[in-house]
């Protein structure tokens, strides 16, 4: 009996003794503490001889500590074991590799690709290895031959990333072509592998290389997929009236089921200001889909598009659109979005709050779930806002935000909230709501909360009349009102009479944004320069880089400073809200491929 027991005892501590010896050995390995790793890794070999992940770290760390002989030997005696496997001879190639020794290196190399006649399904193991210390050919060698001795397995993925690497784009993407015509893989995933190597340039040579590829695959097969690939081609290239032929092609062979398709297109060319092709998309899905829900927002695109060209004298068409809208679809929960538009075209472009104030009240008298009610809620409860009834879009703000309280709207009622007290004065009350707030899922909500709280706390600590903070309060609601030019003349006094404050960079950055939207651009860039000048290291520093940068690109056609002003937050500001849009941008500037 206490043999018995002392036998257990034994086992059980031998067993805390090699998971200690296990996590010690791995803690050194990944600090890079090779001395000491390699004591435990020699330990745990021996009592673990067949456990290939501790023999490789155990070569591994002979490799860093240029111990290539010991390597070597124990290499030699784990293929005189019983059924080696044959990533061994990898490993010792490799080491032969580290030696400058390329010719033995070959030898074992061969030798390992000379294992997959025995057993095909080597092929992947071998690949992979060979792929993870960047010996590609040797990696091809290994997928190929396994799939000519076995049809049945397929490396092709695996193959066209190696193309990749190499830089061989024609065999790359011929292979990619290849697996999604053989439904080896979704569009998706192509895509994204894609997305490497595909610039915005259409005269990019991987671009032409992808083009004449497609169009050659698509006169030999009349599958889809060519068209759908290059209609994705197109909109990469922002060519939109050609990805629209596309589109429609596949609309056509697909008997209609994929009107979805065009209406995305559609709003991907609203989105980059492709105004004339998108008309031409939205009038085609009016005149072709039987979905009245689809049919219904693709008129109220069209709409949206006709009020870009900010002409007063488009106001009362627009409205007769609206009336007919109205007179066709009703007033009915399903054309919810009909209404929420029509009233906000009277409360921002017409400066009639009160009709549309009735129409949305009116609506929710309608059979309407929980999150119908509260898009219905948000939409009042801004335009009640716009009128200066703060109190009153308050209620529906906290009724939303109580109603759906870890949602997406909940949390953006919640920053309403917030933004209609500072608008009203009640600044305590706003920091209350947008402390919590910092912490949102959405990052574009938690920047907002982010930006709204240190106006509100920096200038309050300063002032404690909070006398800038409230001319900026008003300011700020003028511009909501789409009061432009009194909303510039209110900032123009803060800048005037609070020279050197905390709000100034606030006050610069705000009249900017307005003075561009009033095409004042001159007067906009140098607004931008002062905050760069003046409040290099304030919070607003990467704003105003950003904005430059965009007015660079976008209206001045100087791609040089653009990159500049992209590179300083790229640079700089890696902690920014704007980090990812100024390295994308500066990357298309540069030529480079996008992920």
């Amino acid at each position: 009996m206490r043999f018995i027991v002392f036998l257990i005892s034994y086992v059980m501590l031998s067993g805390v003794a090699s998971a200690q010896d296990d996590f010690l050995a791995k803690r050194y390995f990944e600090d890079g503490k090779f001395e000491k790793a390699v004591v435990f890794y020699e330990k745990l070999v021996e009592s673990n001889p067949r456990r290939t992940d501790y023999a490789q770290a155990l070569v591994t760390c002979y490799q860093q500590l240029e111990r290539y002989s010991d390597a070597e030997a124990y290499l030699n005696q784990l293929l005189d074991l019983p059924r080696p496997t044959p990533l061994f001879l990898v490993e010792l190639g490799y080491n032969y590799t580290l030696q400058n020794n390329t010719q033995k290196a070959s030898e074992y190399y061969e030798l390992a690709i000379a294992t997959i006649d025995e057993n095909p399904n080597y092929g992947y193991g071998l690949g992979f290895r060979f792929q993870n210390y960047a010996l590609l050919d040797y990696a091809l060698q290994a997928y190929s031959k396994a799939m000519e001795l076995n049809p049945k397995l397929d490396y092709n993925i695996q193959m066209a990333r190696i193309y990749g690497e190499q830089g061989d784009i024609d065999r790359m993407y011929e292979s990619y072509l290849r697996i999604i015509r053989d439904g080896k893989s979704s569009m998706s995933n192509v895509i994204r592998s894609f997305d490497d190597f595909v610039t915005a340039d259409p005269a990019h040579e991987n671009n032409i290389k992808l083009r004449s590829l497609l169009l050659k695959n698509a006169q030999k097969d009349p599958n889809i997929i060519w068209n759908q690939l290059l209609s994705w081609l197109f909109v990469q290239q922002k060519q939109f009236d050609s990805a629209f032929r596309q589109e429609k092609a596949i609309y056509k062979r697909q008997d209609g089921s994929s009107i979805r398709r065009i209406e995305n297109l559609g709003n991907i060319a609203v989105e980059n200001e492709e105004y004339t092709t998108a008309t031409e998309i939205f009038e085609y899905i009016i005149a072709k889909t039987k979905d009245l829900v689809v049919k219904l927002n693709a008129e109220l695109n069209l709409i949206d598009i006709e009020l870009q060209k900010k002409d007063p004298k488009l106001l009362q068409a627009v409205t007769s659109k609206y009336d007919k809208l109205i007179e066709a679809y009703g007033y009915r929960s399903q054309t919810l979005q009909l209404q929420v538009a029509y009233a906000n075209f009277l409360t921002f472009k017409k400066d009639t709050p009160e009709p549309a104030i009735t129409i949305l009240k009116n609506s929710l008298d309608l059979p309407l779930n929980v999150r119908a009610k509260a898009y219905i809620k948000l939409a009042l409860g801004d335009i009640l806002v716009f009128d200066k009834k703060f109190n009153e879009a308050l209620i529906y703000f906290s009724q939303i935000q109580k109603s759906l309280k870890n949602d997406i709207l909940g949390q953006n009622a919640r920053y309403k909230v917030a933004q209609t007290s500072f608008y009203k004065g009640d600044f305590d009350w706003a920091l209350t709501q947008l402390k919590v707030l910092r912490s949102s899922t959405s990052q574009l909500i938690a920047n907002d909360a982010m930006q709204l709280s240190l106006l509100i706390s920096d200038n309050s600590l300063e002032d404690s009349t909070q006398t800038a903070l409230k001319k900026y309060a008003r300011a700020d609601l003028l511009a909501y009102q789409n009061k432009t030019d009194q909303a510039i003349s209110e900032l123009n006094g803060i800048l005037q009479n609070h020279k050197g404050e905390k709000i100034e960079d606030k006050a610069l950055l705000k009249q900017g944004e307005l003075l561009e939207n009033k095409e004042r651009y001159d007067a906009a860039r140098l607004n931008y320069i002062k905050i760069i000048e003046f409040y290099a290291n304030g919070i607003l520093a990467d704003d105003a880089h950003f904005r430059l940068g965009e007015l660079f690109r976008t209206v001045f056609n100087e791609p040089e400073k653009a990159k500049e002003q992209y590179e300083k937050i790229i640079y700089n500001y890696q902690d920014s809200y704007y980090f990812p849009q100024a390295r994308k941008a500066f990357r298309r500037l540069r030529g480079d491929a996008i992920n």
